[in-house]
Order: C-alpha cells, then structure tokens, then sequence
C-alpha cells in the first residue's frame, strides 16, 4: 500500500472467531496519516453474529472504503445476497489487475462446481 500499488486493505471476520486482524502493522502509517483506517461492525439478520470488517486506505482513496462498507454491509446484514459483479467490484475497489480478478472468478466457480459435487 505505502508503495502505492493498493489502495486499499480489507480484512474481514466473524467476530470472536478470528483474533488476528493486522491491527499492529497498520497503526504506525493510521497514526503518521499515511494510510486511513475504518472498522465496521455488520450484524447479520439470520443468526444474528456479528462479522467485524477492517478497511485500510490511502488517504486519496477513502471513497473505496466507502464503497467496499456499501457492498459488504448490503450482504453480510442480509439486505441482498452477494454475487460476482460484487466480487469483481470488491477486487477493483481492493486494486488488482483484471487478470487478478479474472484468475480469481475462475478459481471461485471451480470452487463453487466442486462443493456442488459433494
């Protein structure tokens, strides 16, 4: 990120699931303001856990966290279920390439046939 070549980091989780969010790697570059930090806490209608999401951004790059927070929060509250167009928007907003994002996709649909197999 700090090299430029991100513009944004998300990290996300199912709250007390997971302890380790890269919290202490980011916080010198959150507190110097080279990089923008945001946490947001989605509650999901079915069950009712809780998934905590941390965005990281450069700070000309803010508006990715807010579209990142718009699409996540829209699936994970229930409001819509997620599709591909969210995964390629996610990995636009996230900076690959579109050969990333297209090795990506592939890689989600086989994964996708394969649980299908079971």
């Amino acid at each position: 990120m700090l090299a430029g070549t991100k513009p944004l980091a998300m990290f996300c989780e199912v709250a007390g699931y997971c302890d380790y969010f890269p919290e202490d790697e980011f916080a010198p570059h959150v507190s110097s303001g080279r990089i923008v930090r945001r946490e947001e806490l989605y509650r999901h209608l079915v069950g009712g856990f809780i998934t905590r999401c941390l965005y990281y951004a450069l700070p000309s790059h803010e508006w990715r966290m807010e579209a990142a927070h718009a699409i996540q929060k829209a699936i994970f509250t229930g409001s819509r279920r997620g599709s591909e167009a969210d995964d390629v928007r996610l990995g636009q907003l996230l900076g690959y390439s579109r050969e990333e994002i297209s090795a990506f996709m592939d890689h989600m649909r086989r994964s996708r046939y394969l649980r299908m197999q079971l």
